[in-house]
C-alpha cells in the first residue's frame, strides 16, 4: 500500500498526511480509526503503547 493510497482511503490531502508522519499535526479520532481499520492493528499499537504483539510497553512477560 502506497502513501497516496492511504490518504485517498482516509479523504485527506497528502499535505495532511504528511504532516502527521512528519510529527507537525495529529490525526483527529475518526482518521485514527480509520487508519487503525487500514493497517489492522489496534488503536494502542498505533499511537505505540503496544507492541505487534498486543503487549503493552512496560507489561512484564511471564
Amino acid at each position: 500500500m502506497t502513501q497516496k493510497d492511504v490518504y485517498q482511503r482516509l479523504q485527506v490531502s497528502p499535505n495532511c498526511y504528511a504532516s502527521w508522519e512528519q510529527g507537525r499535526t495529529e490525526p483527529d479520532i475518526e482518521s485514527l480509526i480509520k487508519l487503525c481499520e487500514i493497517f489492522e492493528v489496534s488503536a494502542d499499537h498505533l499511537l505505540g503503547l503496544e507492541d505487534e504483539y498486543g503487549i503493552r510497553y512496560g507489561e512484564k512477560h511471564s
